[in-house]
């Protein structure tokens, strides 16, 4: 087994993003609450909200998946699957509407591209366990990277942005 799909050999990665993601996912809820006001009065803003928060604790759940002692690479990758997809459906769900005042460039690049770079690379994470390779657990850096940068500059919106 390599290391793409050698769950043991990710348990560091998953302890490490464990924590950070759970760490961002608890300084988007203070955000949103100082904000609440004006997020819950914003068009668009709740829905905004709740899309950061799904993408910020994807790879918490992904990180539990790691985490779970002697899990079977076929059940950690079903896990892995599932998370992508219903992250995928709650994140289609929030961005289904473009805000009027946003181009169509400015909502794929933030926050469509973002969230589709978290919840594919999840998803394919989850697939490389199952065939034993296609980059395997190697898609969660992916995955990882483009949850924080997507869910700090949203979360940079929620707090900063919407008090110009």
């Amino acid at each position: 087994m390599g290391a793409a799909t050698d769950l043991d050999r990710w348990h560091d990665f998953g302890v490490g993003v464990a924590g950070a993601s759970a760490a961002l996912a608890g300084l988007l809820v203070v955000a949103v609450s100082i904000n609440v006001q004006a997020i819950l009065t914003g068009r668009g803003l709740p829905e905004r909200a709740a899309a950061t928060l799904v993408m910020l604790t994807t790879p918490l759940l992904a990180s539990v998946v790691l985490l779970t002692p002697d899990l079977a690479p076929g059940l950690a990758g079903t896990a892995l699957l599932v998370i992508g997809a219903v992250a995928g459906a709650a994140l289609g769900w929030w961005h289904r509407v473009r805000p009027p005042q946003r181009s169509r460039l400015q909502w794929f690049l933030s926050p469509v591209l973002p969230s589709a770079a978290t919840v594919v690379p999840t998803a394919l994470a989850g697939l490389g366990l199952l065939v034993d390779g296609a980059g395997g657990l190697y898609w969660l850096l992916v995955a990882v990277l483009a949850a924080i940068v997507g869910g700090l500059s949203q979360a940079w919106v929620l707090l900063i942005e919407i008090l110009r």
